[in-house]
């Protein structure tokens, strides 16, 4: 399998995974200069990158870095970023600051990182009734606490 990946523009880094442990690879703010986050801001930082998935088989996570996140508060604003197989515009992150600090990201700075995961595309049949289970509707809460 091969993941194409394409610069567009100076400053672009080809993303890396940190160890051969690591799932997820690094991708890096591509800004001309510092940009402080306020708390509670939002923006959305350009990584200068466009990839090509091998097909619509997977496609590309992006989560956040845990060191931006549990240390800083630092967090992707849509939760889960979602790189679909046919898109092949420039990578962006959106990032949110939910700490009460600001935060200052430098060109080049690991803002995220990019899992290529598969994908299920099942036949989708509308139906009267789905199988029953021992949980049923259950919902938030229902299992218990422990």
């Amino acid at each position: 399998m091969e993941l194409k990946i394409k610069k567009l523009r100076e400053g672009g880094r080809i993303p890396q995974r940190a160890t051969d442990g690591s799932a997820g690879m690094d991708l890096y703010a591509c800004i001309d200069k510092a940009l402080t986050l306020a708390p509670q801001q939002l923006t959305v930082i350009p990584t200068g990158i466009a990839i090509e998935l091998p097909d619509n088989t997977c496609a590309a996570f992006l989560y956040a870095r845990s060191g931006l996140g549990v240390k800083h508060g630092i967090c992707l604003s849509n939760g889960v970023g979602v790189i679909d197989s046919d898109y092949r515009g420039e990578i962006c992150v959106g990032l949110c600051n939910v700490s009460d600090k600001p935060y200052t990201i430098e060109p080049g700075e690991r803002v995220a990182q990019m899992v290529i995961a598969p994908v299920l595309t099942p036949e989708i049949i509308e139906v009267a009734e789905l199988g029953d289970t021992e949980r049923g509707a259950g919902g938030f809460g229902s299992t218990g606490k422990k």
